[in-house]
């Protein structure tokens, strides 16, 4: 049962004192498949319109699940401001291929509008996304721009690039702190600042599971050289009975790519977000943690791809809930001091911030 109604005193969090807490997930498939399935039927029947309002209803229910010190947080948007955006972003799409298409020499008119204005569309989203959200009546708010944006998702995904995964650590070591860091709740800051130390440590473990992949694949292509040379040099000089080995081959060798790689990207991720959520303070004294394992993480990811596709989607929604729950519960906060008096304070300032923020929210351009 959700949460997001649950109603306590301001200020009061009983029986909770200071020290570690984490975070529960108190979603259940069998409810949120109701949510899911009206949702999938509604957003086919108005040719794609109701997908603002189903990310609403999704997020209201995600959000009003996840648990913190006996409360939930909670999702304010509106379908109308979701469309909103998403027809801005998609009418401004269709006027700069227009303009590309009557004047040919504007032919790269949209790629260098996107790039230019993609930072500045990211950091607006983070922006709302942060300031739809609340914990105990309280708005959070992000405050980072454009430029850093540029920074963290532009010139860090291009180093990642153009070196082949090699700065993949700095590019994450970037984006952890452009998020983090310019995270507010409550009129007081987050900062995160992760070492490159564990971020390459962690990247190093994913190399390896990416290289025995490519091993793998060049051993099927020695195994197979003689007749990959002989298709080469005469054309149709391979039987059928040479054929099946290699069509075989060939089709090992992708799967082996695909599998190796998502499992690398996998260990990855959840390694990059132990080390990001571990290197994140609140207010300067309340540290946040993240202790996902990476095996753990991986197996649930790999598993739900699988189950949801042999059920044709229709599991999709006891995926959904089985990640969430296994994130949000090895996620918790220390925090320093009476749990109490930190609330009232923060809901005390907050309060006169968060007022305001229901005419600032804006569009969400889904970025």
């Amino acid at each position: 049962m959700s949460l997001a109604g649950t109603s306590q005193p301001s200020g009061s969090v009983p029986g909770q004192a200071g020290g570690f807490h984490r975070v529960a997930f108190t979603g259940k498939a069998s409810e949120y498949f109701g949510i899911w399935i009206v949702n999938v039927l509604l957003t086919i029947i108005t040719l794609g319109i109701y997908s603002a309002w189903a990310k609403v209803r999704r997020n209201r229910y995600f959000f009003g699940n996840t648990v913190l010190l006996g409360r939930a947080f909670e999702y304010h948007a509106r379908g109308l401001q979701i469309l909103i955006g998403r027809l801005i972003v998609l009418g401004g799409l269709i006027v700069l291929n227009v303009i590309a298409a009557l004047v040919p020499i504007l032919v790269l008119l949209p790629t260098i509008v996107i790039l230019v204005a993609l930072p500045w569309l990211v950091a607006k989203g983070l922006r709302f996304s942060a300031r739809v959200t609340s914990y105990r009546n309280v708005r959070f708010d992000f405050v980072g721009t454009a430029g850093g944006a540029f920074k963290a998702f532009i010139l860090g995904g291009l180093l990642a690039v153009i070196t082949l995964g090699i700065l993949s650590p700095l590019a994450s070591r970037w984006v952890g702190r452009y998020i983090g860091s310019n995270l507010r709740y409550g009129g007081k800051a987050f900062d995160t600042d992760p070492r490159l130390g564990p971020l390459y440590k962690s990247w190093l473990l994913s190399l390896l599971i990416a290289l025995v992949g490519l091993a793998i694949i060049a051993f099927l292509v020695v195994a197979n050289l003689p007749t990959i040379l002989a298709a080469i040099e005469t054309p149709g000089a391979v039987t059928p009975e040479q054929q099946v080995p290699l069509i075989t081959s060939l089709v090992a060798g992708y799967v082996v790519l695909f599998v190796t790689f998502a499992v690398a990207g996998l260990f990855y991720r959840a390694g990059v977000r132990n080390i990001t959520w571990s290197a994140t303070t609140f207010d300067g004294q309340h540290r946040l943690m993240s202790d996902l394992s990476r095996r753990r993480y991986t197996w649930i990811a790999v598993t739900n791809v699988i189950v949801t596709l042999i059920t044709f989607g229709l599991m999709r929604p006891w995926a959904a809930v089985r990640m969430a729950r296994y994130t949000w519960e090895h996620t918790g906060v220390t925090f320093a001091g009476d749990v109490g008096e930190l609330f009232a304070r923060i809901e005390a300032q907050g309060s006169a911030i968060g007022a305001e923020f229901m005419d600032l929210e804006g569009f969400d351009f889904g970025f």
